[in-house]
């Protein structure tokens, strides 16, 4: 049979753009080993070459999606707000809002989250960092705004659902976000291994001061 037929039961493979799902693929691909080695070696010493290398892809592969390691570090950091799922957490699976039940279940999870894994791998990298990439910081405040602005929407909507009516939701959103942030940072830089009871009292006397004020919101 002449080289050039295709043989039955052959699939003939095409060339040109990957399909949407083998693309989705390759770009998680490529957060998952970039954020190991991130993580490994820091931010300052990793290259885009070291993470072709480890992906096993090609430069222009890495480079048509993210056209440098910042861009890079940004889509990690999107990646884990869309792992929290925010909106999920603060309506949890009720139709009807509730702004203390939203806010806790948010406060809880997001710092039982930030505290393991690569939430705080992370976290610890743009600290120990971020006074010489300011491109860390930046990626940071893009994240701390997105869950600002989703916090934001659900004070609002329980407003509405409440008749109480607040004027800035983004303030009291950022307020709140900020309290958490004091918490988790201190947590974080001492090292503090904190039980779920004592975490749950703070985020439980947190909720309880922001609301104290909610007829001046």
């Amino acid at each position: 049979m002449p080289a050039s037929k295709q043989r039955v039961g052959e699939t003939r493979r095409t060339r040109g753009r990957p399909k949407l799902e083998d693309a989705a693929a390759i770009e998680r691909k490529l957060l998952a080993v970039a954020l190991r080695v991130f993580i490994s070696h820091g931010y300052g010493a990793t290259s885009m070459t070291s993470i072709v290398r480890d992906a096993s892809i090609s430069k222009t592969t890495l480079y048509s999606r993210f056209a440098s390691k910042a861009d890079l570090f940004h889509a990690i950091m999107r990646e884990q707000i869309e792992r929290l799922s925010v909106a999920a957490l603060l309506r949890g699976n009720t139709q009807r809002v509730d702004l203390v039940r939203g806010l806790r279940s948010y406060a809880n999870r997001a710092l039982e989250i930030s505290l393991t894994g690569d939430f705080l791998e992370v976290n610890r990298l743009i600290y120990s960092e971020s006074h010489r990439f300011p491109e860390l910081g930046a990626a940071a405040a893009e994240r701390t705004q997105t869950g600002i602005a989703q916090i934001a929407d659900f004070i609002r909507e329980c407003a509405v659902a409440d008749g109480i009516p607040c004027r800035d939701p983004g303030a009291i959103a950022e307020a709140f976000i900020h309290m958490m942030r004091g918490w988790y940072v201190n947590v974080m830089l001492t090292n503090e291994k904190v039980p779920q009871p004592v975490r749950e009292a703070w985020v439980e006397r947190a909720v309880h001061v922001l609301i104290a004020g909610r007829t001046q919101w």
